[in-house]
């Protein structure tokens, strides 16, 4: 292995800790954090993000590097669109989550099964933010590396990146939640988050409806 390709596998890990914390990643998985009851949990939330968004960085990577195909912008732009219905559907979910747990009848969920649906939907987050970051992540790789295995090498070194940066931030950002456990202002924080990931998606799909011109695209 060239000196050049360690040095081109080394950068794509640093972009992949920078592409981790971009603000709908950060959103989406703080709004799932927000959930936690312990820091193994917000750990795991940012593992299973980050290995969601590899898997289909990955697959649909390799598919279009192979393939020689580029994603339309209307297709590119389109999966953007479908992270902003998500962030809204997130915080959407976080606030009513909460309003049911406080209620005295409610009947909660087994620990074991909670901690399972949090990897999962940690997980299928991150497979709707890797297919989202699909077309870009590919122009990226073929500007950089010259061969389809160097092009899988890659992504998957920038898939392990993303795994570290988000894990870090889901330690950090889960420690203020899980200290706040049980009591009140643990309410304000949950619904501080899902409150932030609503109007960001909004934003979110206005700007790319907008200002990107999705819209123009999907109508014209």
């Amino acid at each position: 292995m060239t000196g050049t390709l360690l040095s081109i596998l080394l950068l794509g890990f640093l972009l992949g800790i920078k592409h981790a914390i971009e603000p709908d990643h950060v959103i989406a998985v703080s709004t799932i954090v927000s959930e936690s009851k312990n820091i193994k949990r917000s750990i795991s939330a940012g593992v299973y993000w980050g290995i969601g968004h590899t898997a289909t960085l990955f697959l649909f990577g390799m598919i279009l590097i192979v393939a020689k195909n580029t994603i339309t912008d209307t297709v590119a732009l389109s999966l953007e669109f479908i992270v902003g219905i998500m962030l809204v559907s997130l915080g959407l979910n976080s606030l009513l989550s909460f309003m049911k747990h406080r209620h005295p009848h409610s009947h909660h969920t087994p620990d074991k099964d909670t901690k399972g649906r949090t990897h999962l939907k940690s997980f299928f987050i991150g497979l709707i933010h890797g297919l989202a970051g699909s077309a870009a992540m590919v122009l990226l790789t073929m500007s950089t590396v010259s061969t389809a295995w160097q092009g899988a090498l890659y992504i998957l070194i920038f898939g392990c990146g993303t795994i570290v940066g988000m894990l870090t931030f889901s330690t950090v950002i889960g420690i203020p939640f899980v200290l706040t456990s049980g009591k009140q202002v643990n309410r304000y924080l949950n619904n501080f988050a899902g409150i932030v990931s609503i109007l960001f998606g909004i934003y979110y799909m206005y700007n790319l409806g907008v200002n990107e011109g999705l819209f123009s695209l999907w109508f014209s």
